[in-house]
């Protein structure tokens, strides 16, 4: 079932390293219900990933991933499991549509693109670490710079006339002249001293109690103005190399202006500065394309939508050479992005389809053999529908139960309303399109649609969701075949 949310903050998963194939499985079954042949698959899959960086550099590099193919239709699960595996393998993850991409030559979307489109997933998952490393810091720095502008650092009181200056600003220290009196600190600038530093400490508190934040501040902000550009060529910006909006800044330099804000506002604009600052993109990049290259994963779903054999009919006269375009990228080729070259030799693909009117050997023989594996998903039971309502960590009734939780709604569902809701989904699949366990998006809405709108108005905030009720709410709509094809 495709429920796509994060874990529980306090929850630890175990090292990747740690896992077997029949803990992924077991952690795969906590978000998917059923499907055990593919997870079998997919958690082999991954280990094997584990093992190959263990060996030797020389064969390790002779080592190609078992890329899967799943088949099975939609709404049980294909793309979750991915994802799933994703999350647990902490890899960069791409989920993109076959019948998206043309054949070189026509217009739209040439194949290389899901490598770039991957490399700039790992840049963001990369630099959000990095973030996290150096946030403290960044938070701090920005304080002090905003501290320095709420209140200047007082400057130095001016030397007494006859007395020579000395000191780091003449380069190295001077001796006094004979006769002359080198002065001691004045006095009355100690306690100035202890006074500015107790002043700017208890703004600092001021500051992170939230006192100062409608307090209007002018701080300098680097002013973003690009010059207009026109490209005359018909060229498809995703081939070009180079990315406008780095070239800005190095041809006509950062520009800065003064600018007004609150004191939040400028506390959040310098830490964003100071983070900037702080990261080392060249890491980043580097850290971001070794992840891609060793890790990467591209779920590359409606692969059955290209499936197809040169007929000279129609629009699928390209499907085939979508499927040789595609080939090179699954066999192991280097594609040229913003952040360089990136080698796809050992990122793992997992391709999926219903494959309701083609078949997996309709694929040219050459695709076919890049994805030795392949597995069938099954269509959803009714049991099926009932643990899904349930049993998973983002289970459907526990959203909607959190989501009205924040209005003070106490939810709470019955067995037999879960075993109805269960039933008229799977019932509505067999009658109208079958979209699998995405219906029980669709009949909880209806089921709650009353309780959503005026429950925050009612009086009684403990509420019971039984058979009857749901019967009661759907009753009309299930009646009527055509209305129950419109509307479920």
């Amino acid at each position: 079932m495709a429920l796509y949310l994060p874990a529980a903050a306090e929850e630890e998963t175990p090292a990747l390293d740690e896992l077997t194939p029949r803990e992924i499985v077991a952690e795969l079954d906590k978000y998917v219900v059923g499907q055990p042949a593919a997870k079998r698959a997919v958690a082999v899959a991954l280990r094997n990933r584990m093992r190959r960086q263990k060996l030797a550099p020389e064969l390790a590099e002779e080592v190609m991933p078992k890329n899967i193919i799943m088949i099975g239709p939609t709404g049980v699960g294909k793309t979750e499991i991915a994802r799933r595996l994703a999350r647990l393998a902490d890899s960069p993850f791409l989920k993109v549509e076959a019948s998206k991409f043309t054949e070189v030559g026509y217009v739209g979307r040439d194949v290389e693109s899901m490598i770039r489109d991957l490399v700039e997933i790992a840049m963001d998952l990369v630099r959000e670490e990095k973030l996290e490393e150096i946030g403290e810091k960044a938070d701090q720095n920005a304080e002090e710079r905003l501290l320095d502008i709420l209140l200047p650092p007082t400057p130095p009181p001016p030397a007494p006339i006859g007395v020579v200056p000395r000191g780091p600003e003449l380069g190295f220290p001077l001796a006094p002249p004979a006769g002359a009196v080198e002065p001691a600190a004045p006095e009355a600038s100690r306690p100035a001293a202890e006074n500015g530093r107790k002043t700017r400490e208890k703004l600092r508190q001021q500051l992170r109690d939230g006192k100062l934040d409608d307090k209007v501040v002018e701080i300098e902000v680097r002013e973003r103005t690009f010059p207009n550009f026109e490209f005359v060529a018909n060229q498809n910006l995703e081939e070009m190399d180079i990315n406008i909006k780095d070239i800005l800044p190095s041809l006509f330099g950062p520009k800065t202006k003064k600018r007004k804000m609150k004191v939040a506002e400028a506390l959040d604009y310098l830490s964003q500065e100071e983070e900037q600052r702080l990261i080392d993109m060249d890491q980043v990049t580097r850290t971001a394309v070794e992840r891609v290259e060793q890790n990467g994963i591209i779920f590359l779903d409606e692969i059955d939508k290209i499936a197809g054999r040169e007929g000279g009919h129609g629009p699928d006269v390209s499907r085939e050479g979508v499927q040789r375009d595609i080939l090179p990228i699954v066999e192991g080729t280097t594609v040229n992005t913003r952040y360089g070259m990136v080698r796809t030799d050992h990122i793992l693909f997992i391709a999926a389809g219903a494959f309701h009117v083609s078949k997996p050997s309709d694929l040219i023989p050459e695709l076919q053999g890049r994805f030795p594996i392949r597995v069938e998903l099954d269509s959803l039971s009714l049991e099926d529908f009932v643990r899904i309502l349930k049993e998973p960590k983002s289970a459907l009734i526990k959203q909607y139960s959190a989501l009205l939780e924040t209005e003070g709604i106490h939810l709470s569902f019955t067995d037999d309303a879960l075993h109805e809701i269960a039933s008229l989904s799977a019932r509505v699949n067999e009658t109208t399109e079958n979209i699998g366990a995405r219906r029980l998006h669709t009949i909880m809405e209806r089921v709650l649609d009353e309780i959503s709108f005026a429950g925050a108005e009612a009086e009684d905030k403990n509420i019971v969701i039984d058979a009857p009720y749901v019967r009661t709410q759907l009753e009309s709509i299930v009646k009527d075949q055509d209305l129950s094809r419109y509307i479920l």
